[in-house]
């Protein structure tokens, strides 16, 4: 009697392998000398080899990986290294790596710059959070775009790129309104923050009709398809909507009692202080264009959140780390996180790409 299988059925465990010994590449130079004229040639060692030992560009990248994109510290990261590799290293030697990484990638940071300014992406985000280096706040700026990102340390809040062409969105600060040869379009995202506190502290009714409109004009703008403009009458009458409501908010701020000043506060002179709503009412009146572009503009966005998700992880990194000691980790970090948020972004290796040479990086970028 033969019996035959009716049915199978199949299990599969998926786990790793156990950690393989580290690999060891000894390089050898030879020194000759000539039997007949008695000179001296000496080879040369590969470059990049440069000490008796060393840790190689795939150590230096995933120690870059991880303190970077995933702000474990040096320290804590050694011990990674030791429990998962057998590898011992301490975290001065990890932050030499880490350097050495970012000075050699700082071309294709460059790069990502370059092509994030000029006109090949027509939209790009701005923004920019303070960060704590040598004692002192600095600001971390991030310019990118859904496929490139790039992160720069200074100064100053005020310090904004030159030579950006384009459309430019960000959060209505004053100063990205003195950039040269650029349009706006501004984060709705701010805007119904704004109007949630209007809505739940001050209790000011124009605040939710307002809060509906952007709403209604959010999903409008969500049902285009195929880069096309929605219907014209339909803005038009949200648009009527939206300026009759800013109209009643302006009338019901000019009616109110004016706010007393601050007895402390030392500087009288001026305009006299403004409530909340009123000056976002005000805003949302004087730029109403910006406001509203993404219904005429099919490639803008309604909010500015794909520079906030950039910016996130610089905070994370500032709550588990402290601070940078020095500005030159500020800066490594700055390198590294362009490499890796433009990695994510294109879908690339991130192992790859972060032991790739610069100009091999830059040749296979994608801008839009």
């Amino acid at each position: 009697m033969t019996s035959t299988a009716e049915k199978v059925t199949v299990r599969q465990v998926v786990d790793l392998p156990a950690p393989p010994p580290s690999e060891v590449t000894e390089h050898r130079v030879h020194q000759c000398r000539c039997g007949r004229c008695d000179a001296v040639t000496r080879g040369v060692f590969p470059e990049g080899v440069s000490g008796p030992v060393q840790y190689g560009p795939r150590i230096a990248g995933i120690a870059s990986y991880l303190q970077t994109y995933r702000c474990i510290p040096e320290e804590r990261f050694s011990l990674v290294l030791s429990d998962l590799f057998g590898l011992s290293a301490v975290p001065a030697t990890l932050a030499r790596l880490i350097g050495r990484t970012a000075d050699r990638l700082q071309p294709f940071a460059k790069a990502v710059c370059k092509g994030l300014s000029g006109p090949q992406v027509a939209v790009k985000h701005l923004d920019e959070t303070g960060l704590r280096v040598a004692g002192k706040t600095q600001w971390l700026h991030v310019i990118c775009s859904p496929l490139l990102s790039h992160f720069r340390v200074s100064s100053r809040r005020g310090d904004l790129l030159k030579g950006v062409s384009g459309l430019v969105v960000h959060d209505h600060w004053g100063p990205y309104f003195t950039m040269e040869g650029v349009r706006h379009a501004l984060c709705n995202a701010h805007h119904f923050r704004e109007l949630k506190a209007l809505i739940m502290i001050e209790k000011e009714p124009w605040a939710t009709d307002m809060k509906a409109v952007l709403l209604k004009a959010k999903a409008l703008a969500d049902t285009r398809t195929n880069d096309l403009t929605v219907d014209a009458d339909v803005v038009g009458e949200l648009l009527q909507r939206y300026n009759g409501i800013l109209t009643q908010a302006v009338t019901f701020h000019e009616v109110q009692p004016p706010l007393l000043p601050n007895p402390d506060d030392k500087r009288r002179r001026g305009r006299p202080k403004r409530r909340t709503g009123h000056n976002l009412a005000l805003r949302l009146q004087k730029r109403k264009t910006e406001a509203t572009r993404f219904l005429s503009e099919p490639n803008v966005p309604f909010t500015n959140n794909e520079a906030e998700r950039d910016l996130r992880m610089g905070k994370v990194r500032q709550k588990v780390s402290g601070c940078f000691r020095v500005v030159r980790g500020a800066e490594v970090f700055c390198t590294l996180r362009t490499v890796t948020c433009t990695e994510r972004k294109q879908g690339w290796s991130i192992i790859e790409t972060l032991t790739k040479p610069a100009d091999q990086l830059i040749a296979e970028m994608r801008l839009g």
